[in-house]
Protein backbone atom coordinates (compact mmCIF):
# COMPACT_ATOMS: atom_id res chain seq x y z
CA UNK A 1 0.00 0.00 0.00
CA UNK A 2 1.78 3.36 -0.94
CA UNK A 3 1.00 6.39 1.48
CA UNK A 4 -1.41 8.18 -0.25
CA UNK A 5 -3.21 5.58 0.04
CA UNK A 6 -2.48 4.45 3.57
CA UNK A 7 -3.00 8.03 4.99
CA UNK A 8 -7.01 8.37 3.10
CA UNK A 9 -7.43 5.49 5.18
CA UNK A 10 -5.69 6.61 8.21
CA UNK A 11 -7.37 8.43 11.25
CA UNK A 12 -7.43 12.10 11.75
CA UNK A 13 -4.69 12.01 13.88
CA UNK A 14 -2.09 9.74 12.09
CA UNK A 15 -2.46 11.64 8.74
CA UNK A 16 -1.50 15.00 10.84
CA UNK A 17 0.88 13.15 12.77
CA UNK A 18 4.32 14.82 11.84
CA UNK A 19 6.04 11.55 10.97
CA UNK A 20 3.34 11.00 7.64
CA UNK A 21 5.80 12.13 5.49
CA UNK A 22 8.16 9.03 6.19
CA UNK A 23 4.92 6.51 5.86
CA UNK A 24 3.69 6.71 9.56
CA UNK A 25 -0.01 5.50 8.64
CA UNK A 26 -3.36 4.19 11.12
CA UNK A 27 -1.48 0.67 10.83
CA UNK A 28 1.87 1.46 12.15
CA UNK A 29 -0.14 3.54 15.02
CA UNK A 30 -1.83 0.46 15.91
CA UNK A 31 1.02 -1.72 16.25
CA UNK A 32 2.66 1.38 18.61
CA UNK A 33 -0.29 1.46 21.06
CA UNK A 34 1.51 -1.10 23.56
CA UNK A 35 4.87 1.10 23.32
CA UNK A 36 2.89 3.94 23.51
CA UNK A 37 1.03 3.02 26.76
CA UNK A 38 5.09 2.62 28.19
CA UNK A 39 5.65 6.21 27.66
CA UNK A 40 7.85 5.46 24.54
CA UNK A 41 7.99 7.59 21.43
CA UNK A 42 7.77 6.02 17.54
CA UNK A 43 10.32 6.68 15.12
CA UNK A 44 12.02 5.80 12.22
CA UNK A 45 15.64 4.84 11.55
CA UNK A 46 17.43 6.79 8.99
CA UNK A 47 20.82 5.51 9.56
CA UNK A 48 22.28 2.66 11.52
CA UNK A 49 26.17 3.20 12.55
CA UNK A 50 28.10 0.36 14.62
CA UNK A 51 25.25 -0.29 17.38
CA UNK A 52 23.51 3.57 17.39
CA UNK A 53 20.96 4.93 14.81
CA UNK A 54 19.36 7.86 13.71
CA UNK A 55 15.76 8.05 13.71
CA UNK A 56 13.44 10.93 13.01
CA UNK A 57 10.73 11.55 15.14
CA UNK A 58 8.09 13.93 15.85
CA UNK A 59 10.21 16.23 17.67
CA UNK A 60 13.23 15.76 15.26
CA UNK A 61 16.08 13.67 14.54
CA UNK A 62 17.75 11.72 17.94
CA UNK A 63 20.61 9.23 18.04
CA UNK A 64 19.58 5.89 19.85
CA UNK A 65 21.93 2.92 21.02
CA UNK A 66 20.38 -0.32 19.81
CA UNK A 67 22.09 -2.73 22.35
CA UNK A 68 18.48 -3.91 23.91
CA UNK A 69 17.63 -5.08 20.32
CA UNK A 70 20.90 -6.54 18.55
CA UNK A 71 20.08 -10.40 18.53
CA UNK A 72 22.66 -13.07 17.47
CA UNK A 73 20.39 -13.18 14.48
CA UNK A 74 21.60 -10.85 12.07
CA UNK A 75 18.58 -10.76 10.65
CA UNK A 76 17.07 -9.09 13.66
CA UNK A 77 18.54 -6.20 14.16
CA UNK A 78 17.56 -2.84 13.86
CA UNK A 79 18.18 -1.72 10.19
CA UNK A 80 17.69 1.48 8.08
CA UNK A 81 13.70 1.54 7.49
CA UNK A 82 12.67 0.46 10.32
CA UNK A 83 9.64 1.74 13.01
CA UNK A 84 11.12 1.65 16.37
CA UNK A 85 9.23 2.64 20.17
CA UNK A 86 12.33 4.63 20.98
CA UNK A 87 12.59 5.94 25.27
CA UNK A 88 11.39 9.75 25.58
CA UNK A 89 14.27 10.27 27.06
CA UNK A 90 17.83 9.50 28.57
CA UNK A 91 21.80 9.89 27.83
CA UNK A 92 21.74 7.60 26.11
CA UNK A 93 18.32 6.79 24.70
CA UNK A 94 17.90 3.39 24.11
CA UNK A 95 15.93 1.51 20.75
CA UNK A 96 13.41 -0.50 23.06
CA UNK A 97 11.51 -2.66 19.97
CA UNK A 98 11.28 -2.30 16.65
CA UNK A 99 7.51 -3.23 15.10
CA UNK A 100 6.77 -5.98 13.06
CA UNK A 101 8.08 -5.26 9.28
CA UNK A 102 5.74 -5.43 6.69
CA UNK A 103 8.78 -6.36 3.85
CA UNK A 104 12.45 -6.41 4.51
CA UNK A 105 14.92 -6.96 1.99
CA UNK A 106 17.67 -9.42 2.35
CA UNK A 107 20.61 -11.08 1.18
CA UNK A 108 23.52 -13.39 1.69
CA UNK A 109 26.41 -12.40 2.68
CA UNK A 110 30.02 -13.32 1.19
CA UNK A 111 30.80 -15.18 4.78
CA UNK A 112 31.32 -18.97 4.64
CA UNK A 113 28.52 -18.96 7.21
CA UNK A 114 26.42 -17.89 4.48
CA UNK A 115 24.50 -15.63 7.01
CA UNK A 116 21.79 -13.32 6.01
CA UNK A 117 22.11 -9.53 5.89
CA UNK A 118 19.28 -7.24 6.36
CA UNK A 119 19.52 -4.20 3.95
CA UNK A 120 15.92 -2.27 4.10
CA UNK A 121 12.87 -2.65 5.65
CA UNK A 122 9.20 -1.54 4.93
CA UNK A 123 10.03 -1.28 1.55
CA UNK A 124 6.84 -0.33 -0.67
CA UNK A 125 9.32 -0.20 -4.34
CA UNK A 126 13.09 -1.73 -4.76
CA UNK A 127 14.76 -0.21 -7.91
CA UNK A 128 17.61 -1.81 -9.41
CA UNK A 129 19.44 0.84 -10.92
CA UNK A 130 21.38 -0.85 -14.49
CA UNK A 131 23.65 1.35 -16.38
CA UNK A 132 23.62 1.38 -19.92
CA UNK A 133 27.43 3.12 -19.70
CA UNK A 134 28.27 -0.78 -19.90
CA UNK A 135 27.60 -4.06 -21.50
CA UNK A 136 23.92 -5.17 -19.69
CA UNK A 137 24.26 -8.13 -17.78
CA UNK A 138 20.82 -9.81 -17.73
CA UNK A 139 21.65 -12.73 -15.45
CA UNK A 140 22.52 -10.30 -12.77
CA UNK A 141 19.41 -8.25 -13.49
CA UNK A 142 17.42 -11.42 -12.37
CA UNK A 143 19.51 -12.26 -9.18
CA UNK A 144 18.64 -8.46 -7.78
CA UNK A 145 15.15 -9.56 -9.24
CA UNK A 146 14.74 -12.51 -6.83
CA UNK A 147 15.66 -10.50 -4.07
CA UNK A 148 13.06 -7.76 -4.50
CA UNK A 149 10.29 -10.02 -5.09
CA UNK A 150 10.83 -12.58 -2.24
CA UNK A 151 11.50 -9.49 0.10
CA UNK A 152 7.83 -8.53 -0.30
CA UNK A 153 8.08 -5.03 -2.26
CA UNK A 154 7.42 -3.90 -5.99
CA UNK A 155 10.56 -4.15 -8.29
CA UNK A 156 11.34 -1.36 -11.05
CA UNK A 157 14.41 -1.91 -13.16
CA UNK A 158 15.99 1.79 -13.96
CA UNK A 159 18.53 1.88 -17.08
CA UNK A 160 20.54 4.85 -16.02
CA UNK A 161 22.67 7.20 -18.42
CA UNK A 162 20.41 6.79 -21.04
CA UNK A 163 21.71 9.78 -22.70
CA UNK A 164 24.65 7.68 -23.61
CA UNK A 165 23.02 5.40 -25.89
CA UNK A 166 21.89 8.08 -28.57
CA UNK A 167 20.19 5.71 -31.09
CA UNK A 168 16.73 5.70 -30.13
CA UNK A 169 16.17 2.07 -32.03
CA UNK A 170 18.71 0.74 -29.71
CA UNK A 171 17.49 1.86 -26.43
CA UNK A 172 14.12 0.21 -27.79
CA UNK A 173 16.17 -2.98 -28.14
CA UNK A 174 17.69 -2.78 -24.52
CA UNK A 175 14.73 -2.06 -22.81
CA UNK A 176 12.74 -4.69 -24.60
CA UNK A 177 15.75 -6.80 -23.81
CA UNK A 178 15.67 -6.32 -19.88
CA UNK A 179 12.26 -6.90 -20.25
CA UNK A 180 12.06 -10.04 -21.37
CA UNK A 181 14.22 -10.65 -18.04
CA UNK A 182 11.85 -8.98 -16.02
CA UNK A 183 8.40 -10.09 -16.52
CA UNK A 184 5.70 -7.94 -14.75
CA UNK A 185 8.24 -5.30 -13.76
CA UNK A 186 8.04 -1.69 -15.01
CA UNK A 187 11.41 -1.24 -17.02
CA UNK A 188 12.18 2.26 -17.17
CA UNK A 189 15.04 4.42 -19.21
CA UNK A 190 16.37 7.40 -17.29
CA UNK A 191 19.04 9.89 -17.94
CA UNK A 192 19.68 11.73 -14.88
CA UNK A 193 21.97 14.34 -16.24
CA UNK A 194 19.34 15.57 -18.66
CA UNK A 195 16.26 14.93 -16.53
CA UNK A 196 14.76 12.59 -18.78
CA UNK A 197 12.15 9.88 -17.37
CA UNK A 198 12.82 11.51 -13.51
CA UNK A 199 8.97 12.45 -13.75
CA UNK A 200 7.69 9.20 -14.65
CA UNK A 201 10.30 7.09 -11.87
CA UNK A 202 8.68 10.09 -9.64
CA UNK A 203 5.24 9.43 -9.78
CA UNK A 204 5.76 4.93 -10.03
CA UNK A 205 7.63 5.40 -6.53
CA UNK A 206 5.79 8.87 -5.07
CA UNK A 207 3.92 7.92 -1.73
CA UNK A 208 5.83 4.90 -0.30
CA UNK A 209 9.34 4.00 0.46
CA UNK A 210 11.70 2.85 -2.37
CA UNK A 211 15.00 1.44 -1.96
CA UNK A 212 18.17 2.37 -4.44
CA UNK A 213 19.83 -0.73 -5.23
CA UNK A 214 22.64 -1.44 -8.08
CA UNK A 215 26.48 -1.73 -8.46
CA UNK A 216 28.93 0.93 -7.68
CA UNK A 217 28.72 2.82 -11.15
CA UNK A 218 25.46 2.37 -11.56
CA UNK A 219 24.65 5.86 -10.85
CA UNK A 220 22.55 5.29 -8.21
CA UNK A 221 23.93 8.70 -6.38
CA UNK A 222 23.17 10.69 -9.07
CA UNK A 223 19.64 8.86 -9.56
CA UNK A 224 19.28 9.59 -5.77
CA UNK A 225 20.17 13.47 -6.07
CA UNK A 226 17.83 13.86 -8.92
CA UNK A 227 14.89 12.05 -7.02
CA UNK A 228 15.59 14.24 -3.98
CA UNK A 229 16.30 17.21 -5.82
CA UNK A 230 19.36 18.03 -4.33
CA UNK A 231 22.82 17.18 -4.40
CA UNK A 232 22.39 14.97 -1.32
CA UNK A 233 24.97 11.93 -2.06
CA UNK A 234 28.11 12.24 -3.21
CA UNK A 235 28.95 11.53 -7.16
CA UNK A 236 32.41 10.32 -8.63
CA UNK A 237 33.59 9.59 -11.47
CA UNK A 238 33.38 6.21 -12.96
CA UNK A 239 36.05 4.46 -15.51
CA UNK A 240 35.72 4.33 -19.42
CA UNK A 241 36.83 1.13 -19.14
CA UNK A 242 34.11 -0.75 -17.77
CA UNK A 243 31.53 1.82 -16.54
CA UNK A 244 32.32 0.80 -12.88
CA UNK A 245 33.42 3.04 -10.15
CA UNK A 246 34.33 2.96 -6.13
CA UNK A 247 31.52 2.86 -3.42
CA UNK A 248 30.32 6.48 -3.71
CA UNK A 249 27.24 5.91 -0.68
CA UNK A 250 28.76 4.28 2.60
CA UNK A 251 25.65 3.66 4.99
CA UNK A 252 22.05 3.32 3.95
CA UNK A 253 20.23 6.68 4.08
CA UNK A 254 16.76 6.93 4.84
CA UNK A 255 15.57 10.69 3.11
CA UNK A 256 12.26 12.35 1.93
CA UNK A 257 11.65 12.76 -1.66
CA UNK A 258 9.81 16.18 -2.72
CA UNK A 259 7.56 14.52 -4.76
CA UNK A 260 6.00 12.63 -1.42
CA UNK A 261 7.55 9.15 0.24
CA UNK A 262 10.58 8.43 1.18
CA UNK A 263 13.96 7.29 -0.89
CA UNK A 264 16.25 4.93 0.93
CA UNK A 265 19.91 4.63 -0.72
CA UNK A 266 22.06 1.86 -0.12
CA UNK A 267 26.09 1.20 -1.09
CA UNK A 268 27.11 -0.64 -4.46
CA UNK A 269 26.27 -4.22 -3.71
CA UNK A 270 29.43 -5.98 -5.20
CA UNK A 271 28.06 -9.75 -4.17
CA UNK A 272 24.26 -10.33 -4.63
CA UNK A 273 24.11 -13.69 -3.19
CA UNK A 274 20.34 -15.23 -2.52
CA UNK A 275 18.80 -15.99 0.52
CA UNK A 276 15.86 -17.87 0.70
CA UNK A 277 14.90 -16.58 -2.20
CA UNK A 278 12.87 -19.90 -3.80
CA UNK A 279 9.40 -17.46 -4.23
CA UNK A 280 11.67 -14.84 -5.77
CA UNK A 281 13.52 -16.52 -8.19
CA UNK A 282 9.80 -18.01 -9.04
CA UNK A 283 8.19 -14.55 -9.77
CA UNK A 284 11.15 -13.82 -11.99
CA UNK A 285 11.17 -16.58 -14.11
CA UNK A 286 7.41 -16.94 -14.06
CA UNK A 287 6.66 -18.11 -18.00
CA UNK A 288 9.15 -21.19 -17.15
CA UNK A 289 7.23 -22.27 -14.08
CA UNK A 290 4.21 -22.05 -16.09
CA UNK A 291 5.20 -23.97 -19.08
CA UNK A 292 6.59 -26.42 -16.34
CA UNK A 293 2.95 -27.34 -15.34
CA UNK A 294 2.13 -29.01 -19.24
CA UNK A 295 5.15 -30.99 -18.84
CA UNK A 296 4.78 -34.79 -19.15
CA UNK A 297 6.13 -35.64 -15.56
CA UNK A 298 5.65 -33.41 -12.77
CA UNK A 299 9.25 -33.78 -11.33
CA UNK A 300 10.68 -33.11 -14.89
CA UNK A 301 13.99 -31.48 -14.30
CA UNK A 302 13.65 -29.46 -18.44
CA UNK A 303 16.50 -31.62 -19.10
CA UNK A 304 15.96 -34.27 -21.83
CA UNK A 305 13.35 -35.71 -20.83
CA UNK A 306 10.45 -36.54 -23.38
CA UNK A 307 7.06 -34.22 -23.12
CA UNK A 308 9.00 -31.46 -21.32
CA UNK A 309 7.32 -28.14 -22.57
CA UNK A 310 10.28 -25.94 -21.45
CA UNK A 311 12.41 -27.62 -24.13
CA UNK A 312 9.88 -27.55 -26.45
CA UNK A 313 9.36 -23.74 -26.09
CA UNK A 314 13.04 -23.25 -26.19
CA UNK A 315 13.21 -25.32 -30.03
CA UNK A 316 10.13 -23.09 -30.98
CA UNK A 317 11.74 -19.56 -29.95
CA UNK A 318 9.60 -19.11 -27.26
CA UNK A 319 11.85 -18.91 -24.60
CA UNK A 320 15.09 -17.79 -24.41
CA UNK A 321 17.50 -20.66 -23.66
CA UNK A 322 19.51 -18.13 -21.75
CA UNK A 323 16.95 -17.78 -19.25
CA UNK A 324 16.63 -21.70 -18.66
CA UNK A 325 19.98 -21.57 -17.55
CA UNK A 326 19.79 -18.61 -15.25
CA UNK A 327 16.87 -19.95 -13.39
CA UNK A 328 18.50 -23.27 -12.72
CA UNK A 329 21.67 -21.43 -11.54
CA UNK A 330 19.98 -19.31 -9.24
CA UNK A 331 17.68 -22.70 -8.02
CA UNK A 332 20.45 -24.27 -7.48
CA UNK A 333 22.26 -21.57 -5.76
CA UNK A 334 19.26 -20.63 -3.40
CA UNK A 335 18.71 -24.45 -3.06
CA UNK A 336 22.47 -24.83 -1.40
CA UNK A 337 21.48 -21.48 1.11
CA UNK A 338 19.00 -23.21 2.21
CA UNK A 339 20.06 -26.91 3.03
CA UNK A 340 22.84 -25.04 5.13
CA UNK A 341 20.20 -24.39 7.88
CA UNK A 342 17.52 -26.85 6.69
CA UNK A 343 18.38 -30.45 7.78
CA UNK A 344 15.55 -31.98 6.19
CA UNK A 345 16.16 -30.26 2.85
CA UNK A 346 19.88 -31.62 2.59
CA UNK A 347 18.73 -35.13 3.33
CA UNK A 348 15.79 -34.57 0.31
CA UNK A 349 18.51 -33.05 -1.69
CA UNK A 350 21.01 -36.44 -0.98
CA UNK A 351 18.06 -38.46 -1.55
CA UNK A 352 17.40 -36.55 -5.34
CA UNK A 353 21.18 -37.06 -6.12
CA UNK A 354 21.03 -40.72 -5.53
CA UNK A 355 17.74 -41.24 -7.95
CA UNK A 356 19.12 -39.15 -10.52
CA UNK A 357 22.61 -40.90 -10.10
CA UNK A 358 20.52 -44.77 -10.18
CA UNK A 359 18.50 -43.40 -13.12
CA UNK A 360 21.36 -42.07 -15.01
CA UNK A 361 23.21 -46.15 -14.37
CA UNK A 362 20.11 -47.50 -15.78
CA UNK A 363 19.71 -45.26 -18.78
CA UNK A 364 23.10 -46.58 -19.64
CA UNK A 365 22.69 -50.11 -19.01
CA UNK A 366 19.56 -49.71 -21.15
CA UNK A 367 21.81 -48.63 -24.07
CA UNK A 368 24.49 -50.83 -23.64
CA UNK A 369 21.51 -53.71 -24.13
CA UNK A 370 20.43 -52.22 -26.87
CA UNK A 371 23.66 -52.19 -28.60
CA UNK A 372 24.55 -55.85 -28.01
Amino acid sequence: MNLASSLSSSSSSSSAHPLAPYGWDAGWESEFTSYAEQGCVPGRVVRVDRGQCDVVTAGGVLRADTAFVTPHDPLRVVCTGDWVAVEPDGNPRYVRAYLPRRTAFVRSTSSKRSEGQILAANVDHAIVAVSLAAELELARIERFLALAWESGAQPVVVLTKADLVTDPVTLAYLVQDVETAAPGVPVLSVSAEQGEGLDVLGAVVAGGTAVLLGQSGAGKSTLANALLGDDVMDVQAIRDVDGKGRHTTTTRNLLVMPGGGVLIDTPGLRGVGLWDAGHGVGQVFAEIEALAQRCRFHDCAHESEPGCAVLAAIDDGELPGRRLESYRKLLRENQRIVAKTDARLRAEIRKEWKRRGAMGKAMMEAKRGRAR
